[in-house]
């Protein structure tokens, strides 16, 4: 079991289907989405539909009257598939596909199936498979079933077919090859930020809901040539990039892969060392976009994403992105952040601003220092202009006269 298995893309019709449970609960707003995310997977939505319910049916998710509404509507509307908005339970998915027979699918086998088709280095595609095998090898018994009638399309890159006909043993097995992996990946992840706090570099995460903007903002700022699309999940593989600023301070800024409502648990799991560059990042770079209806529950799921990695104790900066297509009369806050700056990515509105705040941040981080140093002692200039930022230097009789801000940590060493 190496590599995951790139199958050809297979255009279906699938109806959307969720459940709401009261008013207020972002139902309609979810299923949007949801519309968005089998799109980008390669699938066409022809209808959605809404069931009302105190709660989710534990067997079959929709109550009977619906599900048989359902499949009138699939065979009108000559649909290949139904997803649910929500992750299905095995028995859920087992019944459902008995009742509608024909391919179901749940939103987290549909973000799977996208992170598969975006994943391009080996440590993406590890991650992937990982959260893949972890979510379907509970499933097994449920889609053995359905396995014969897959086929292509969505829900079905990754481990595959064959892959899943693999007893549990074997599928426990690859789980274990994999985490083991994932935790050689960790070490050459903790090595670099070793070093990076050995030169005390400051390194911000740019953290965001998917689509917010993050990559074009990296783009925009350090030329990283990275992808940057209008589409959910563009890019899954942090770059890091180094960012000097106007005023001669460095800073290393790290892109980080996009959250999403209900963002699976397996994936959170796998792409945690990916993740926690939030975590050991200095500074938090959120990036909203500002022109989304749903901006505020957006900025919700990403607090709440962060909390769950145990991600606190940070500068956070919001950046609201996308100001040349926000409505000019919405207002914009964000009570949680210690800063907050307008900008658009695309057009480069703003960047002065976010720049001058950076710089600000770091010099509030380092200590300003006034020295006359001998000339015997020069070489320690050379350490305050690799890691402070140096503000005047004057040569005289009794040595050399500097005025800097310097890393607390440094100032013993000078």
């Amino acid at each position: 079991m190496a590599e995951l298995i790139d199958l050809k893309d297979i255009e279906e019709k699938v109806i959307l289907i969720a459940v709401s449970t009261g008013d207020g609960d972002g139902t309609k707003a979810s299923v949007d989405e949801l519309e968005e995310l089998v799109k980008t997977a390669g699938a066409v939505t022809v209808d959605k539909m809404i069931q009302n319910r105190e709660r989710v049916h534990p067997g079959t998710y929709l109550g009977k009257g619906k599900i048989q509404e359902v499949k009138e509507r699939a065979w009108e509307l000559g649909a290949t598939g139904v997803v649910c908005d929500d992750e299905l339970s095995p028995a859920q998915l087992r019944n459902l596909e008995q009742e509608l027979d024909m391919k179901i699918m749940d939103r987290t086998m549909v973000i799977l199936d996208i992170f598969a088709s975006r994943a391009t280095t080996r440590e993406g595609k590890i991650q992937v498979e990982l959260a893949q095998l972890k979510y379907r090898s509970a499933r097994l018994v449920g889609l053995r079933s359905s396995l014969s009638r897959l086929g292509g399309g969505i829900g079905t890159r990754g481990p595959g077919e064959k892959k899943l006909e693999m007893d549990r043993r074997l599928i426990h097995d690859r789980i274990g090859i994999l985490k083991s992996e994932l935790d050689d990946v960790k070490r050459h992840r903790e090595v670099a930020r070793q070093q990076r706090d050995k030169n005390h570099v400051t390194v911000a995460a740019i953290v965001g809901y998917t689509n917010a903007g993050k990559s074009t903002l990296l783009n925009q700022l350090t030329d990283a040539g990275i992808l940057a699309e209008d589409k959910l999940f563009a890019t899954l593989d942090p770059t890091t990039r180094n960012l000097n600023l106007p005023g001669g301070q460095q800073i290393l800024l790290t892109d980080t892969v996009g959250f999403i409502r209900k963002l699976p648990h397996h994936l959170i799991e796998a792409f945690k060392s990916t993740l926690e560059e939030a975590k050991y990042s200095d500074v938090i770079l959120h990036v909203v976009d500002a022109s989304n209806l749903h901006m505020e529950m957006q900025m919700y799921v990403v607090y709440d994403t962060l909390r769950e990695l145990g991600v606190s104790d940070k500068i956070v900066v919001t950046v609201f992105n996308k100001m040349d297509a926000a409505d000019p009369n919405t207002a914009l806050r964000d009570i949680t952040s210690d800063y907050q700056v307008k900008i658009s990515a695309r057009t480069g509105q703003g960047f002065d601003e976010l720049l001058n705040l950076l710089e600000t941040i770091l010099r509030n981080q380092k200590i300003h220092l006034e020295k006359v140093y001998s000339y015997n002692d020069a070489g320690k200039i050379q350490l305050i202009r690799k890691y402070g930022q140096l503000l005047a230097e004057e040569y005289r009789d009794d040595g050399i006269y500097v005025s800097a801000y310097v890393p607390s940590e440094l100032l013993a060493n000078l």
